[in-house]
């Protein structure tokens, strides 16, 4: 077996590489973003690589993958499923697998709102078996799980994938986005529509962190993009974190900061899909002690109802008012009940009343692809 340290060549998907004792930690924010909030919230999810993948062209049939992964146990709840990485060779879905042992281990106490870490060693995720062809492979990082990446080991030698010239997709959005309650990397919905579509995914999905905060905004309107989608809205509501005079001007600025960059690039703001606990009662949100207590996580709003609060149908309201007034050809809305609607959550309900399960994610993908016509051809 050879054994190829990860370089910066090999990642794909992250904003930023921080070099640690192990090797490198993927970032979906660079550290002068970081910098400006001490929220422990945004600093656990922005380190979990959604999107992020390992990408190199090889003959290899044996592919190893050796990480530092950081995993979370809630106390008193199930043990959560390790982190899953998905293999794809030449852009197909081959294989799925968790790693073997290994790794940090942090339990944190809902109740008193502590945390405690038990220091592991590195862990190995293995893929044999594959054909003896050249071939591009990408392995997409859990999207819910810190991972450090050390090294690739392979029967055979490894070279960075040459630039596919894929168009780039900067995507931003809330925990749906970055994949909660998805089973594996690649069925998040922002996964589904980029495989779809051969787009080059940047996904700052940022699990109870989409909040218009202006150092995202200023990170779109730095990076390169051919498309720029936002979903914009539930974490809004169930942080409880602004009323609604301060709404629409904060979405104004937060467009008027990326267009300061991307002046003509094709830019498409996305409501919140149904969600029934916060379509009328305003957060914050919470967890349901009594579903926690059966060892179930479940979510409930406990706002009181208010004209000057903000709930779901208010920010699709506000959403597609302000995408009027901008009078901007480049600028679309879709109402994401076109993307999960009333009708269906009755087939396909959210498990803890909040977040996708994989079939809906995979919904929500087809019709994002339907709806913002995921065909790169037409985005310029």
């Amino acid at each position: 077996m050879i054994t190829t340290p990860v370089t910066a060549e090999l990642v794909h998907g992250a904003v930023e590489l921080e070099t640690t004792a192990h090797g490198l930690l993927p970032h979906r924010l660079p550290a002068w973003a970081r910098a400006q909030t001490p929220d422990p919230q945004l600093a656990m999810v922005e380190a979990q690589p959604s999107g992020v993948r390992v990408v190199f062209r090889t003959r290899a049939t044996v592919v190893e993958l050796v990480t530092m992964p950081t995993k979370r146990v809630y106390a008193g709840l199930p043990p959560r499923p390790d982190g899953v990485y998905d293999l794809l060779l030449d852009g197909a879905l081959t294989a799925s697998a968790t790693t073997a042992g290994g790794g940090n281990v942090i339990t944190v106490t809902m109740a008193t709102g502590t945390s405690e870490l038990r220091a592991g060693g590195p862990a190995t995720v293995a893929f044999p078996g594959l054909p003896a062809t050249d071939k591009t492979v990408e392995i997409w990082l859990p999207h819910n799980e810190t991972t450090e990446l050390i090294a690739v080991r392979t029967n055979a030698p490894i070279t960075p994938a040459p630039p596919g010239g894929r168009p780039r997709w900067v995507h931003h959005g809330s925990s749906i986005s970055q994949g909660s309650n998805a089973t594996s990397p690649s069925a998040t919905w922002p996964a589904l529509a980029a495989l779809r579509a051969g787009a080059d995914l940047l996904n700052l999905g940022f699990g109870g962190s989409a909040l218009l905060d202006p150092f995202v905004a200023r990170l779109i309107r730095d990076t390169p993009a051919d498309l720029i989608t936002l979903k914009l809205g539930i974490n809004l509501v169930n942080a409880d974190l602004m009323r609604r005079r301060a709404f629409a001007p904060a979405v104004h600025g937060f467009l008027d900061t990326i267009r300061d960059g991307h002046p003509d690039t094709p830019l498409v703001v996305v409501s919140p899909i149904f969600c029934a606990i916060h379509e009328d009662t305003p957060g914050p949100g919470a967890f349901d002690v009594e579903a926690l207590k059966a060892g179930e996580v479940k979510f409930l709003a406990t706002g009181t109802p208010d004209p000057t609060k903000l709930t779901l149908r208010v920010i699709r309201e506000d959403l597609a008012r302000v995408v009027t007034e901008r009078h901007d050809p480049q600028l679309r809305y879709v109402n994401g009940l076109e993307l999960y609607g009333e009708s269906d959550a009755t087939a396909l309900p959210l498990p803890d009343r909040l977040h996708p399960d994989t079939a809906t994610h995979r919904l929500i993908a087809e019709r994002f692809a339907e709806h913002v016509a995921m065909k790169p051809s037409t985005w310029r």
